[in-house]
């Protein structure tokens, strides 16, 4: 169970394979219709039933490319698209101690970084980089009343970071894992039986890799064109800190039925990106660029679930989210991202009583950036990327 590539304003998804992703995410915290809600909101888990098993498979692919421009330092190819294609899958499970208590755990990937780009101009700095995170989170809830519910979770996530670049001996490796913890706290309010509230709170996730984020190299290149080559030396720090960490986030959600065939779902949410610092750049051993490039970020959501019968409901979402960059003129090149738009459909089939089926479809229009760092200098071309994913539910006695 992996990660798939960087997203979500950052590289934080609200996507894990089921029926989420229909939605585009809209309604994650008060939705509470299976136990995929032990990650949206723990509190939710009182609005289940019995004992509940839910699972989940995705496959992200898309397209991100990247070109840099003729004045950039750097002579050679362009790396074209960065990203590949990646599965990711999750299991949760809700336990009902009585009709007030319940327990569960969650198995799932949500947070990660792949990016390639191959053989291309600045490989002495980057060819591979890759962060895959595993999430294992038991939880608790709790029914206080007949409006409000509490719920509490702790995440424990397993890191793995890679990243491959060219140096004078060939191509240097680097990889190195690590385990992290982070808190994940939801309230439930029940306005009426059709309208309900919910509140999550997730702490940061951080991670501590052996990896060392400085990359100095030499390489060649014209200083007018068809000029004689000039070998310089340069050095170039990773963004360690805003890849590899997850930040701290808050999700408001609400949820109302309409009548017995429709529901209005949304949300309203906040992720703490500027925390986390961003490169510095030298040039022969003169600072180029530094500081912190990165803001916080916030996001918007609105979904419709329709029932046509007691078999079917089909879900459709739109979702909007800010960019972790202060400037789009000025972005890393290993973290391509912008602002996002999430556009979901999706549909849930009940076989039984006990059982239901789905599959859902996601398309995310990522805004472009540049790079102006001297010795790449660039552009990241509108990203494309589509979530394919299929869920299966199941109801215990």
């Amino acid at each position: 169970m992996s990660a798939p590539s960087a997203s979500a304003s950052g590289l934080s998804f609200y996507e894990t394979g089921g029926p989420e992703v229909g939605l585009a995410g809209a309604g994650m915290a008060a939705r509470a219709q299976d136990a995929t809600t032990i990650l949206g909101n723990p509190a939710g888990m009182t609005h289940l039933a019995g004992d509940q098993i839910s699972a989940g498979f995705q496959v992200l692919a898309g397209n991100s490319r990247y070109a840099m421009h003729d004045d950039a330092t750097l002579d050679g190819n362009n790396p074209g698209n960065v990203l590949s294609p990646l599965p990711s899958a999750s299991v949760f499970y809700s336990h009902s101690i009585d009709d007030r208590l319940k327990i569960g755990v969650g198995a799932y990937g949500n947070f990660g970084l792949a990016a390639h780009y191959g053989d291309w101009a600045g490989a002495g700095l980057v060819k591979d980089a890759g962060l895959i995170a595993f999430n294992l989170q038991p939880t608790v809830a709790y029914r206080v009343n007949d409006k409000w519910s509490v719920g509490a979770g702790l995440g424990i996530s397993y890191g793995y970071f890679s990243l491959n670049r060219d140096a004078a001996g060939g191509e240097q490796k680097e990889k190195d894992y690590d385990w992290a913890a982070n808190a994940h706290l939801g309230v439930l309010y029940d306005l009426d039986a059709r309208t309900r509230f919910g509140l999550k709170y997730t702490s940061e996730t951080r991670y501590d890799f052996a990896i060392d984020p400085q990359l100095s190299f030499s390489h060649t290149f014209r200083p007018v064109p068809d000029g004689a080559g000039v070998t310089v030396s340069r050095s170039w720090t990773l963004p360690l800190a805003a890849m590899v960490n997850s930040p701290q986030q808050l999700m408001f959600s609400g949820y109302h039925a309409l009548n017995e065939q429709w529901a209005v779902l949304g949300n309203l949410g906040w992720q703490d990106w500027s925390r986390f610092g961003d490169s510095t750049i030298e040039a022969a051993g003169s600072e180029v660029s530094s500081g912190n490039k990165l803001q916080d970020t916030w996001h918007a959501a609105l979904g419709i679930q329709y029932r046509p019968n007691e078999k079917w409901r089909f879900d459709g979402g739109i979702a909007y989210d800010t960019s972790i960059y202060q400037r789009q003129s000025d972005t890393s090149l290993t973290i391509p991202t912008g602002a996002e738009w999430r556009f979901g459909v999706g549909a849930q089939y009940r076989l039984d009583a006990r059982s239901t089926v789905g599959a859902a479809f996601e398309y995310l229009r990522m805004q472009g950036s540049s790079v102006q760092n001297p010795l790449f200098k660039g552009e990241f071309e509108t990203g494309h990327l589509y979530f394919f994913s299929a869920n299966y539910a199941y109801t215990f006695d």
